[in-house]
């Protein structure tokens, strides 16, 4: 034995080679740790002293190579300032992963799994690579807000050329084994049975002499073998496409490019050098934290949401009550990802629109290459559509998706309840009918909770599961496995008008609206949140879910939280919607539609909007971005403190992620609770009373100003 520790070992094989084995102790998986890092150093410091070693082969004691860096570690890492974490990564490459680029004998890594950031950086190390055809590689730093920090930016470029590598590097997307092959990245692909074998034979003809792996070696330690005028259309070009691929928000992907082409007629130490004050540089930035904070809050998520399922067993077969638009959207989700689902519905129209929505969505998956017509057969065949209760006996959870009517839900419930399993969980896709009235009807309460579906179903990550007060845990813990079979995001939440993601966004609509009676521009509105990074403005929003259903919500939220929800004037939305305009489904909204070349609705500025509206708007007023902003985003972002405050989610991570994934809260500010953090809570404190006259949707809770002045936050780090 070379070298034995917790996370690496160096073996002596058979001809003089060695073998260094990835294989940490208490982990599923290898990842790049202080433990890992630090345990690298002495393993290559033992093989730069072990005088018999003729070759190394890189290997793998897990299913995968080694997945990146331990994310866990980010926070307390980017405490220190710039210059320290750019110290801190320039020493790590010289005493870690130089010296094993450098050792005095041959080095083949064999990829046998997922070898992502740091493990593709470990990779690039060694003078060949050999990968499974299974296995995957990528540097996807880029979509944690910084750029690879273990030699990426430095080696990739030098190996696979400067194109291949920005595209990579900037793009943050995993290479199968045959794009990686065909870039350069890899030397040798071969099946996952003869992966060991053929690293031993790579190393071994490189001890032999019959692959000369000082020159291979000595291209990493060059400059890039570029002139003055490719780099520079080379760089130029791609930093353009790229700035408007990323947007304004996302910085790291240019940051990349730029380290690439400054580092470009560098030779490998003075270009490490760049690569680390790159990282430095990004690593403070908010947009890192809140990525990285993204991440963390996924796993986060994910655990709990296992953690639930394991203790509701597995859904077999689901049902869905309501084929239409919603329906169908469920019942495809549900049988793409494998569970077999009874679509029911009291008319053939309802079946058809049903059926017509799951098949438009395979179809699209046929088009476009990623399901061939065989496999979308097959899933077709797992929806079962029918207007009777038949088999409904073999199912373990039932979705309703009927009309947003109380009655009518009640009745639908009832009889369901009656046609189901004493075992079975009946839940309520309903998005602002209180779970605890809609339990009133059933005879089995304690079965039965909401699952909050978000619209378009398979595009939406997040499904709220919602509590009511006789809910059981198993009928959660059911609900959630189900949700995780779908390929969605559980959370948990209790009862309360609105729940937890409309609960929050109706303040928001109601702060809109306020301004549009302000006299504020509803087009300048929508360009404002735009700009500040929500996929679109309210009005546009409004439009596209419905002023029809933005009214009843409304209405509903008024009736639950009158002092913070209700309006004490006519709001836009109620002229629209009397005047018959529900937005993109009648082609008017706060907006004209206009269907483009694709078939796709395009929204188009019409003045007739304005004048509809004048009766209920002050006189034109230029509010300024930043008033805008403000009066925007903080009645959305103190319902979100009291959602967390009232217990409606049981975390600031739930409330962040569940705004992120389930309206698509700019994920580079990192949610609500993230964005008053960032701006300071005693700062957001202050803006929110400067706006106080305005309403009780705008009054800071006793706790947050207790947090403000004890210097309290959300998220520790």
């Amino acid at each position: 034995m070379i070298y034995s520790g917790k996370a690496i070992t160096v073996t002596a094989l058979d001809n003089g080679i060695a073998e260094l084995n990835f294989n940490l102790e208490g982990e599923s998986v290898n990842k790049f740790n202080a433990l890992t890092v630090g345990e690298l150093k002495e393993a290559g410091a033992a093989l730069k002293a072990a005088s018999d070693v003729k070759g190394l082969i890189v290997t793998s004691g897990k299913d995968v190579f080694i997945v990146g860096a331990d994310i866990t570690e980010f926070g307390k890492n980017f405490t220190a300032s710039e210059e320290e974490i750019a110290a801190g990564a320039l020493e790590t490459n010289k005493e870690v992963f130089n010296q094993i680029e450098d050792l005095p004998f041959p080095t083949v890594t064999a990829i046998n799994g997922f070898a992502l950031g740091g493990g593709l950086e470990m990779a690039l190390c060694s003078d060949y690579r050999v990968m499974s055809t299974v296995a995957k590689i990528g540097l996807p730093e880029t979509k944690l807000g910084i750029v690879p920090g273990f030699g990426g930016t430095v080696r990739l470029p030098r190996i696979v050329g400067s194109d291949n590598a920005v595209e990579w590097i900037a793009g943050g997307k995993e290479q199968k084994a045959e794009a990686a092959l065909a870039a350069g990245a890899v030397d040798v692909v071969v099946a996952p049975e003869k992966l060991r074998e053929a690293a031993l034979d790579l190393v071994q003809k490189c001890i032999d002499g019959d692959f000369d792996y000082k020159a291979k070696r000595q291209e990493k330690l060059d400059p890039l073998k570029l002139n003055d005028m490719e780099a520079m259309m080379s760089f130029e070009t791609a930093k353009a496409f790229i700035a408007g691929q990323a947007g304004p928000h996302y910085p790291a992907p240019v940051a990349a490019v730029k380290a690439i082409q400054k580092a470009a007629k560098m030779g490998r130490d003075e270009a490490l050098e760049v690569e680390a004050k790159t990282i430095g540089k990004l690593a403070k930035t908010e947009v890192a934290k809140n990525l990285v904070g993204l991440f963390l809050g996924d796993q986060d998520l994910g655990k709990t949401a296992k953690d639930w399922a394991a203790k509701g067993g597995k859904v077999e077969t689901g049902a869905v009550l309501g084929a239409g638009i919603m329906g169908g959207g469920i019942a495809y989700q549900s049988a793409l990802k494998g569970t077999p689902i009874i679509m029911k519905d009291i008319a053939q129209a309802g079946i058809d629109l049903g059926l017509s929505e799951a098949s438009k969505l395979l179809s699209k998956r046929v088009s476009r290459g990623r399901m061939t017509p065989e496999k979308m057969a097959g899933i077709l065949n797992k929806i079962q559509p029918q207007l009777s209760f038949e088999g409904f006996k073999d199912v373990d959870v039932v979705v309703e998706a009927v009309v947003e009517n109380p009655k009518v839900k009640h009745a639908v419930l009832a009889e369901t309840e009656k046609q189901i399993r004493e075992d079975a969980i009946l839940t309520s896709n309903t998005s602002t009918i209180s779970i605890n009235y809609l339990a009133e009807a059933l005879e089995r309460p304690e079965n039965f909770c909401g699952m909050h579906f978000f619209n378009p179903v398979h595009q939406m990550p997040l499904v709220e599961v919602i509590r009511g007060e006789k809910t059981s845990d198993e009928a959660v813990a059911r609900t959630v496995a189900y949700a995780l079979a779908m390929g969605k995001k559980p959370v948990v939440v209790n009862d309360c008008p609105g729940f937890l993601v409309n609960r929050i966004l109706s303040p928001y609509f109601g702060a809109f609206m306020r301004l549009v009676k302000d006299g504020a521009d509803f087009v300048k509105i929508d360009k404002v949140m735009e700009k500040f990074g929500m996929p679109m403005g309210p009005a546009y929003l409004g439009d596209v879910v419905g002023i029809d259903t933005g009214v009843h919500a409304g209405e509903v939220m008024a009736e639950g939280i009158p002092s913070r929800m209700g309006a004490d004037f006519t709001t836009s939305h109620e002229v629209l919607f009397k005047a018959g305009h529900y937005g993109q489904k009648t082609g008017k909204g706060y907006y004209s539609y206009e269907t483009d070349r694709k078939g796709k609705p395009k929204k188009v500025f019409d003045e007739s909007i304005k004048e509809l509206l004048a009766p209920v708007v002050d006189a034109p007023k230029d509010f300024s971005d930043e008033e805008i902003l403000d009066r925007m985003m903080i009645p959305m972002c103190l319902e979100a403190v009291r959602c967390l405050e009232e217990g409606i989610a049981a975390s600031a991570t739930d409330v962040d992620m569940s705004l992120i994934y389930g309206i698509g809260f700019p994920p580079f500010r990192g949610g609500a609770l993230n964005y008053i953090q960032d701006m300071g809570v005693a700062e957001f404190v202050a803006r929110a009373d400067k706006y106080a006259e305005l309403g009780g949707s705008y009054e800071v809770t006793d706790k947050l100003r207790e947090m403000a002045a004890n210097g309290e936050v959300f998220f520790p780090v």
